[in-house]
């Protein structure tokens, strides 16, 4: 049950995210031939007007295909293509493409503002301070407010606990407010043994109902705190500080850790949701072949040296990049399946 779940949530990541193409390519007059989510063989569909809307076999993907996405030079009789997405001005084009991750980022600040108007914000502020623990040996105590985190602003108690489970028990840098003074401290988690989790040993106040204003300002916020943190996630893989095998997950570890978070409740899932929601727009954006970003990337050469990239080379450029992309989520895959990681 709970992995189904998992499944439809991660799902509706893919349809926001193929949704967003979707709605910029009818605004933009570029014809849209196919909606589909999943990978692989079709499984249903139905078509209305000059789209087919269908489901295909692998849920890890979708696709909105348009006229003249797939670069070719060749141009078949009794087709408009003035309604071709290559016959578009580049800003029209660069806004097909980010809208997909404009709507990732949209979902997450609307998750994290139901969650506020809901369960409110417990705030990053220390009620109690365990001894013996990390946060006593610096001399934290209850009042003090965590401020940044490694130049990450902290909003919240879950910007916190992100922030030290990222940390894998290196040192961090925090800026706290005590009082009316603000300390710049490092504070180094350590391992709790039993639940294998790094801690830094207190406990937090009690939870603040914003208004609809704060809670607004504070989704929005909280949005551009996670994406912060992602591109952290990404410098400690490249920079060796992650560990490949149980640190580093994919399609297989994103379904059994939203399973778990169903598990744990529907707000535990719709933050997993937000989360991973993020996640996946920061990674799309990356200026990659085959991603979001890199088609942007081509774009805007174009904008810039006013001259038309071959679209042959653009669909030869495409090609490698998914052939790439594919051959890294199988050995991701494979090492999920390996190598599973502890969560």
């Amino acid at each position: 049950m709970y992995i189904i779940l998992a499944i439809l949530a991660f799902s509706v990541l893919i349809i926001v995210h193929e949704l967003g193409h979707f709605i910029m390519a009818k605004v933009n007059g570029v014809r849209v031939d196919e909606f589909s989510i999943g990978f692989g063989p079709r499984i249903i569909g139905v078509k209305i007007g000059e789209t087919d809307y269908c489901l295909r076999i692998l849920p890890f993907g979708g696709r909105v295909a348009m006229l003249g996405e797939e670069g070719s030079d060749d141009e078949a009789e009794g087709v408009d293509y003035s309604r071709s997405l290559n016959a578009k001005h580049p800003l029209r084009k660069i806004s097909i493409i980010i809208a997909g991750v404009a709507m990732n980022y949209l979902l997450a600040i609307i998750i994290f503002l139901v969650m506020a108007l809901n369960l409110g914000i417990t705030l990053p502020e220390i009620k109690e301070v365990i001894p013996n623990s990390a946060a006593e040996q610096v001399g934290l105590k209850p009042g003090d407010k965590f401020l940044k985190i490694d130049d990450v602003n902290i909003l919240t108690s879950d910007d916190v606990t992100v922030a030290v489970a990222m940390s894998k028990g290196s040192e961090m840098k925090v800026k706290v407010q005590s009082g009316s003074e603000i300390k710049d401290l490092s504070l180094t988690p350590k391992l709790n043994k039993d639940t294998g989790a790094y801690q830094i040993g207190f406990y937090f106040n009690g939870i603040e109902k914003p208004s609809f204003g704060q809670s607004v300002t504070y989704s929005m916020k909280e949005t551009v705190s996670l994406v912060k943190q992602t591109f952290l996630g990404f410098k400690q893989i490249f920079s060796g500080k992650a560990n490949l095998k149980t640190d580093v997950g994919g399609p297989v570890t994103i379904i059994k850790m939203s399973g778990a978070a169903a598990k744990a409740g529907i707000w535990n899932l719709l933050f997993f949701v937000a989360l991973i929601s993020v996640n996946l727009a920061v990674l799309n954006l990356l200026p990659f072949p085959a991603l979001d970003g890199g088609w942007a990337f081509f774009i805007l050469i174009e904008l810039i040296t006013g001259k038309k990239i071959p679209p042959r080379f653009l669909n030869a450029v495409n090609s490698v990049g998914l052939m790439v992309l594919l051959g890294l989520m199988v050995l991701v895959t494979i090492k999920d399946i390996i190598f599973p990681v502890n969560f």
